[in-house]
């Protein structure tokens, strides 16, 4: 309802001012709704892949030092340490790209040394670093998640 004054100038009434920013206000508070869910949905499953990249990585590192210190043919099988380090490389991808480029250092690692983890002390710490270096790449994820 508009009003004309005296001068023969149209104003808009309080009833509809109020119901324009009301429509606003709820258009904002929607979207903001809608960005938050998103990132926490998002931060939820990042957390949990990396959660479970820190696990996937302490046993990798079990079966290297079965394999080279314990020379332990059942529990350093290299096949698990295959399992493993695919299973991460896997992970990896939920996350974030600089954790999927560790990953896949990772991988590299293991490729280059796994047939000599057993006798080979150079091997096997090549191996180690780079799961420290993921560790440490999922860690720093974790310190920035909100």
């Amino acid at each position: 309802m508009l009003k004309i004054d005296i001068s023969g100038k149209q104003t808009i009434s309080v009833f509809q001012l109020t119901a324009v920013f009301s429509m606003l206000f709820a258009l904002v508070g929607f979207s903001y709704n809608v960005w938050r869910m998103e990132i926490t949905e998002y931060n939820s499953n990042v957390r949990s892949a990396s959660f479970e990249l820190l696990l996937q990585l302490s046993e990798l590192e079990s079966i290297v030092y079965a394999a080279h210190y314990d020379k332990d043919l059942i529990l350093g099988n290299p096949r698990k340490g295959w399992v493993k380090v695919n299973l991460i490389a896997d992970l990896s991808m939920i996350t974030e790209p600089e954790l999927s480029i560790a990953a896949e250092e990772l991988k590299q690692s293991w490729q280059s040394n796994w047939e000599l983890l057993a006798n080979d002390e150079a091997s096997a710490q090549a191996v180690v670093s780079k799961i420290d270096d993921t560790r440490a790449r999922v860690r720093q994820l974790l310190k920035r998640l909100d």
